[in-house]
């Protein structure tokens, strides 16, 4: 009778639970963005989750953010992530690629040629610092998209989707959350447009939907994915028309038969921003009545139980409890203790350490 542990039909297959493990940038990858054992490892270790959705993979050498994301881009970047995908496949677990372009987000020092990171308008990140290969930098005015480049970004977002197929993966899940460059264009606080792609709430979810849409010619649509963040302030974000805006896109994304919409509804991960009311997992439901949603931020089993329950949500992500504990679906089926939350200071490094050496709960 516990809705959390009970399957659930997603795209072409079954998953044999509805807890999901969140996307979480851990800065592994070899030089070039390429995808490599440890990180195989890693995601094997967590394959009881009935989803994994990865940490965000660049879809063009413009895209990255962090020294040691993976990409999705080159023969050696698919050859990588077959690595991780036979892994999982192997332990019986399910992932989709979560797939990326930071906008805005990025910094010169990440660029070809060290040129300016793009963004739909130039509108500068003003509330944190970008770290780089020389330590920590502001970040910088992004170059506004020329109208007739636009084309090319959503073509590099359906070229990345076939390779994630190519790769092995179930599917893939197109990163429009947390002031990356879908919601840079999603939301008004960064898109100053006066083009087709700005100006009004339709024109601003137009890249969202031409992305969603272009992913799907490579997958069914069930098996895309789509991940929003309508209440947060990271990466300084949040609009005042945000209400408007995700209910139009959570609206047009119903009109799609998608895999699934992922919500960060909860507020732990990033501050609310204010305008308005928080947008709860329940409204989502009300704009996107049919389709599967995953809400995640904040879950414990017991909330994650009530959501699934109510109908509010299908699925429920967990984020940094998956980290120390790569049987977190085993520990809350059979209420075994968590594991200590592992020290911020490893998160983003290049080692095993406070990556891979968690060991499994034994009763």
């Amino acid at each position: 009778s516990r809705k959390l542990f009970q399957p659930l039909a997603l795209g072409g297959t079954t998953l044999k639970n509805r807890i999901v493990m969140a996307p979480m940038t851990r800065t592994r990858s070899d030089d070039g963005g390429v995808p490599n054992k440890i990180m195989a490892e890693y995601y094997a270790q967590r394959s009881s989750a009935g989803l994994i959705v990865t940490e965000c993979a660049w879809v063009s050498n413009t895209g990255n953010a962090f020294y040691g994301a993976p990409g999705i881009v080159a023969a050696k970047h698919v050859d990588g992530w077959m690595r991780v995908t036979d892994a999982v496949h192997q332990k019986g677990g399910s992932i989709y690629l979560q797939i990326w372009h930071a906008g805005r987000a990025s910094h010169s020092l990440y660029q070809p040629d060290r040129k300016l990171p793009v963004a739909p308008s130039a509108v500068r990140i003003e509330t944190d610092h970008i770290h780089t290969v020389e330590g920590k930098k502001p970040y910088e005015v992004p170059r506004p998209l020329e109208t007739s480049e636009i084309a090319g970004f959503i073509a590099d977002f359906q070229a990345a989707s076939a390779k994630a197929k190519e790769a092995g993966f179930d599917g893939v899940e197109i990163h429009a959350a947390n002031g990356y460059l879908i919601d840079q264009f999603l939301q008004s606080r960064t898109n100053q447009r006066t083009d087709d792609y700005g100006g009004s709430i339709e024109n601003r979810a137009r890249f969202l939907l031409e992305v969603t849409k272009a992913a799907s010619k490579e997958w069914p649509a069930q098996s895309v994915g789509v991940r929003l963040s309508p209440n947060s302030t990271f990466n300084g974000m949040g609009s005042t028309d945000a209400r408007e805006q995700f209910t139009y896109a959570l609206r047009e994304l119903a009109r799609l038969d998608l895999a699934y919409v992922h919500v960060l509804d909860g507020n732990t991960f990033a501050p609310f921003h204010g305008h308005g009311t928080p947008f709860t997992i329940e409204e989502t439901r009300k704009e996107y009545p049919k389709g599967r949603l995953i809400a995640n931020v904040g879950y414990t089993e017991a909330t994650a139980e009530a959501v699934i329950a109510s109908g509010a949500a299908d699925l429920v992500a967990f984020g940094r409890p998956y980290i120390s504990n790569a049987d977190l679906a085993d520990r809350l089926l059979h209420g075994w203790p968590l594991a200590k939350d592992s020290s911020m200071a490893t998160w983003f490094t290049r080692t095993a350490e406070g990556y891979t050496d968690f060991p499994a709960y034994k009763a």
